[in-house]
């Protein structure tokens, strides 16, 4: 059986080595201490690795069951839920108003990783609450907020988000799911829902729906679409639960992986349902909970690339296969093991760096997610939706790429359920479809997010990259991550640049090369966190700190991407260059 160690020192270095978060000029990071966070991570880890991973297997093998209305979850769930309510994990980063611990989010990041890493399907029953709380949060008038978020905070009562309907899930315009206006201020809603995940389940009293919905009479397409709060039962003015709702479980899906996640078919029949933020407006309350979900999205291509990673390597030690090429490194057995091969450290390279360097990345992200909301920093906002789905595009397509060459090592076994190594291969590849297609991520980036506030904060970022390499560029120690770090910038420069001068005539053109650009971006993001990982981890050497080790492997493992990942923005600006007519060039009655 898989197992799952917490990453509690890479973490603590990001946080703290790299990102310096304790000194940060952010509300509430004077108390990020290094001290206080190991803390919180190492608790974290026992209760992910202890309890939440056993688990994931038994999920993945029973899933989720509907009986005579009810869902039911995989054995041992409904107690692994208490002991992470308990434990107050749910509210970490909630506001304390609400019952939560008012933490930043960046620390409510790392501790997410283990989570989703430890046990995807499982995690993804508060991760839907998170978000719809911080929905209401943002969108919800006092008296909602009061209501709700108590015990969506605290996991007693759960959330959804409820979008896609069988005919139409990108292009929501075409929904049909109505939201009939009565006379007291509620409504009425009717239609179906799919592929909601924790639609239903029996570990929380209650589920709160937040449910996309028309009001007849109201403007055509996706200017005409609503955000309401439909309770699965009724609850009264003092917090009570009352009557049944007029929502119930059409079925449950089966999946590809997350078997342990009831994902299900919701059918609304005049169920009671409260209007939050502005009519016709449901988009821009709903994107709220979708941009966090995008992020936490892409947190579940890391995690899984984490978790696979970590059983690949195990085995890669374990297991005896061949013998060294430059002679034998196991004399007393039959063979050496995994390790030895290059092809194997190769692939194991890739899968480190990768992971490495995607927490960077997303640890990073978090901060300007504080900085944007605890600030009101506006320059953070734009940075971090500019690279949202680079986060969610990008980590999930390599994520899950990394989960097959973790499969890979095991060969045959890799392939056989007994060893649990296609469990992760078939959860991570969910990151990259739901909550945005990462094809619809691409689009998102080139169509939107580069002119957003007039190309503002693409060049914050290139700015950002140049700093870095000029204030660097002489130090000896960082020549094997500067160098390569320019030429990528100068490769998404250009890209950027081309899709100016020729999407602007051929919309083909630039929209033939989004998902390359995405990559070319993801890769660069990468670049600048190996960058500074780098100086983080030479000036530790410099001062003498312990665990020499630890940040030699770190430089070495940066300096593999630098020299066989990042040179991937060459091939990827080969492609975006080469134009959309060979992309466009066949009929449709030719494939």
């Amino acid at each position: 059986m898989p197992t799952y160690t917490a990453p509690v020192k890479d973490l603590q270095f990001v946080l703290h080595d790299m990102l310096n978060v304790s000194n940060a000029d952010i509300p509430g990071y004077s108390d990020l201490e290094a001290d206080f966070t190991s803390a919180v991570l190492e608790e974290a880890g026992k209760l992910t690795g202890e309890v939440l991973s056993p688990l994931n297997v038994v999920g993945d093998h029973e899933g989720c069951r509907l009986e005579n209305g009810v869902v039911y979850t995989p054995t041992g769930f409904k107690n692994a839920f208490e002991q992470v309510k308990e434990g107050g994990w749910t509210g970490l980063d909630m506001p304390e108003e609400y019952g939560g611990q008012n933490m930043p989010q960046v620390l409510g990041t790392a501790v997410g990783e283990m989570f989703s890493a430890s046990n995807q399907a499982f995690t993804m029953y508060q991760g839907l609450t998170h978000g719809a709380a911080a929905a209401i949060l943002a969108h919800g008038t006092d008296e909602q907020k009061n209501k709700w978020l108590p015990k969506m905070v605290s996991c007693e009562w759960t959330g959804t988000m409820n979008l896609t309907e069988p005919h139409c899930g990108t292009d929501l315009g075409l929904m049909r799911t109505k939201a009939e206006p009565q006379d007291n201020g509620t409504y009425k809603i009717s239609g179906q829902k799919i592929f909601i995940s924790a639609g239903d389940h029996d570990m929380a009293d209650n589920i709160v729906h937040l449910v996309l919905a028309k009001v007849p009479g109201g403007p055509q397409g996706i200017k005409g679409v609503s955000l309401f709060i439909v309770p699965k039962f009724l609850v009264d003015d003092e917090g009570n639960i009352g009557a049944r709702n007029g929502v119930t479980v059409g079925s449950i899906e089966e999946k590809m992986g997350i078997h342990g996640n009831s994902t299900c078919v919701l059918n609304y029949d005049d169920a009671e349902g409260y209007l939050i933020g502005d009519l016709n407006k449901g988009m821009r309350a709903m994107f709220t909970m979708m941009n966090e979900a995008r992020l936490g999205v892409g947190m579940q291509g890391l995690a899984q690339a984490e978790v696979a990673y970590q059983n690949a390597l195990a085995y890669a030690k374990d297991r005896l296969q061949g013998r060294a090429v430059t002679g034998v490194e196991n004399p007393d057995g039959p063979a050496d093991p995994l390790i030895v091969h290059p092809d194997i450290r190769r692939s194991l390279m890739d899968q480190k760096s990768f992971v490495e360097g995607a927490r960077a990345f997303i640890l990073w992200g978090a901060t300007m997610l504080d900085e944007a909301h605890r600030k009101g920093d506006k320059d953070a906002d734009g940075l971090i939706s500019l690279l949202t789905p680079v986060i969610k595009g990008f980590l999930t397509d390599e994520g899950y790429d990394m989960t097959v060459k973790a499969q890979q090592v095991y060969g045959g076994h890799g392939y056989i359920e007994e060893w649990g190594m296609s469990q992760f291969t078939r959860d991570a590849r969910i990151a990259m479809i739901y909550e945005g297609a990462n094809g619809v991520q691409a689009l998102d980036l080139v169509g939107r997010k580069l002119a957003a506030d007039g190309g503002k904060h693409v060049m914050a970022f290139f700015e950002l990259v140049k700093s870095f390499c000029k204030e660097n560029g002489e130090d000896e120690a960082l020549k094997d991550f500067v160098g390569p770090l320019k030429q990528a910038s100068k490769d998404l420069q250009a890209a950027g640049m081309y899709f100016m001068q020729a999407g602007m005539k051929n919309p083909n053109d630039a929209l033939s090369g989004s998902n390359d650009f995405m990559h070319l971006f993801g890769h660069v993001c990468l670049g600048l966190m190996w960058a500074q990982m780098a100086k983080a981890a030479n000036a530790a050497l410099a001062s003498g700190a312990g665990d020499k080790d630890f940040y030699e492997t770190k430089l070495t493992t940066g300096r593999y991407y630098m020299a066989r990942r990042l040179p991937a923005t060459g091939m990827h600006l080969a492609r975006i260059q080469s134009g959309g007519d060979t992309v466009m060039a066949l009929a449709a009655d030719q494939f």
